[in-house]
């Protein structure tokens, strides 16, 4: 690895996590008086209001720091541009409640100016069953555009438990940021680095700890929704065929929990005759709420099974094992999750039963 910069980029990851927790403090202040609050509801089990900041804390330090880092605004500007579209977005919906298929369509744009101007696109997915590299062809582009539309929807939906998206994101960005060091120091890993620095800081606030019994702010929309554009941005980068970082199935254990989470929400919500994007309380976090595991045991769990995940994809490749089997694997775990998750109660009995144990 070159570590000729190391020092100097260090520098940029202290100061974006100070600068995340230095600046919540005014933004608390300030979010009653912008309308950046959370009220408990009928699907929100917090006490009291909270200021909904953690986006917009987040991301604005990241370009900053991003561009005085040399990630400079002309070669990087649709990304730029992604974030900010994505972060207007998600205020106003923290706000005033957009109506689902406008941010959907928000989010096609988003998606668009990452894929084509930022050439953002998976051209192919590996060696996926061991017959050969599985070329995307002209399924390029819009493979990956809905790919990262998946995936900004993903993390947004799993937003729901004190520090669980971000705690989520933190790790899957953790195993992007050991890939880039495992290949020598290739790929984002300044950019990478930043954005978990940037994470940590809403964390300090975020997450429960022995000093902190609830969060003090949340993620909001305009956070949940620029992270799943990032986490989709990263992943496409690591693994183009030329230059890779990160073998696509690698790539796909990491981001698993978040994409099984959502795929099975979608099939039971459709199972049951309803939109895909209705909202209810049956994401993973609710299965282990209902089988009587606190939040903040859910999200470590969740947490857990996020890193052992991700080192089943990369240290599973980088040790020789199949692609085929982690495929073969991975296509299971999610049909299995699928189909526990369309019977609620099925699944909060096998949760309950395996707690006991």
């Amino acid at each position: 690895m070159n570590f000729e910069n190391v020092f100097p980029s260090l520098w940029f990851v202290i100061a974006a996590f100070a600068a995340v927790v230095v600046l919540v403090q005014p933004l608390k202040i300030l979010a009653p008086k912008i309308g950046l609050l959370d009220h408990p509801c009928d699907r929100k089990a917090h006490e009291g209001v909270v200021p909904l900041i953690g986006g917009v804390v987040i991301f604005p330090i990241f370009i900053a720091l991003s561009i005085l880092s040399g990630a400079g605004l002309a070669e990087n500007w649709p990304l730029y541009a992604a974030i900010l579209i994505l972060l207007i977005t998600g205020v106003i919906d923290d706000r005033r409640h957009l109506p689902a298929f406008l941010k959907f369509g928000v989010q096609f744009v988003a998606a668009f100016l990452v894929v084509v101007p930022g050439g953002a696109e998976l051209k192919d997915l590996g060696n996926l069953f061991g017959l050969g590299v599985f070329e995307l062809g002209w399924m390029s582009v819009p493979f990956s555009i809905v790919a990262m539309v998946l995936l900004i929807n993903a993390v947004n939906l799993m937003d729901g438990v004190d520090g669980l998206a971000g705690g989520t994101v933190f790790i899957i960005l953790g195993w992007f940021l050991f890939g880039c060091i495992a290949a020598g120091g290739s790929g984002p890993m300044l950019s990478i680095a930043l954005l978990m620095a940037c994470v940590a800081g809403f964390l300090f606030y975020n997450m429960r700890s022995p000093w902190r019994a609830k969060a003090a702010i949340f993620m909001g929309d305009a956070g949940s929704l620029c992270l799943g554009l990032m986490i989709g941005w990263y992943a496409i980068h690591l693994s183009p065929q030329e230059g890779r970082v990160l073998e696509p199935m690698a790539v796909a254990w990491i981001l698993a929990v978040p994409i099984w989470d959502e795929c099975a929400q979608f099939y039971r919500r459709v199972c049951e005759g309803r939109h895909p994007f209705s909202p209810d309380r049956g994401h993973f976090h609710h299965h282990f709420e209902r089988a009587g595991i606190s939040p903040g045991g859910a999200s470590v769990t969740i947490h857990a099974l996020t890193l052992i995940m991700g080192g089943l994809g990369v240290l599973g490749a980088m040790m020789g094992l199949p692609l085929s089997v982690l495929t073969v694997l991975w296509i299971a775990g999610i049909l299995a999750h699928m189909g526990f998750s369309k019977n609620l109660e099925r699944y909060t009995r096998f949760l309950q039963g395996i707690t006991k144990v």
